[in-house]
């Protein structure tokens, strides 16, 4: 199987960033019912020492945790210039919150608790989005024949 293959077809990984150890839990047995892999981190400076461009699929982070915040680590990551879907959960209800995760690029802003049926399709229509995404930038630029 060419190398292309095997990267288009393999296991999706997403990475939760959240310092509530059983909110983390909960995502990551979610996520492995619905055969998707996940690594977690306790805060957005674990997740970024480990950051490479295409490891992850999509990211959930929580908006308020110690240290950098979620909206922080958003801002971080586009200045990378990482395309990955993000989608927030924060028990934060302020409009004014979800309004920057919106405007920072975020694909969605859940508050918490989360309903697992939406969560999974948002986590599903983000990354068959970011998937989509992916295979447009490998195309090859027109010519000008």
């Amino acid at each position: 199987m060419p190398a292309k293959d095997i990267c288009l077809s393999k296991t999706p990984l997403v990475a939760i960033v959240d310092d509530d150890q059983a909110v983390r839990e909960a995502l990551c047995d979610l996520l492995l019912v619905l055969d998707v892999a996940c690594r977690s981190f306790d805060r957005a400076e674990a997740f970024m020492a480990e950051f490479e461009p295409g490891r992850f699929d999509c990211l959930i982070t929580d908006v308020s945790m110690p240290g950098r915040s979620g909206l922080e680590l958003q801002e971080r990551l586009r200045e990378l210039g990482s395309s990955m879907p993000v989608i927030f959960i924060t028990a934060d209800t302020s409009p004014a919150i979800e309004a920057r995760a919106l405007r920072g690029g975020a694909y969605a802003c859940l508050t918490k608790p989360v309903n697992d049926e939406v969560l999974f399709h948002l986590l599903q229509n983000a990354m068959n989005c970011a998937g989509r995404s992916r295979r447009n930038d490998r195309r090859d630029p027109p010519s000008d024949d």
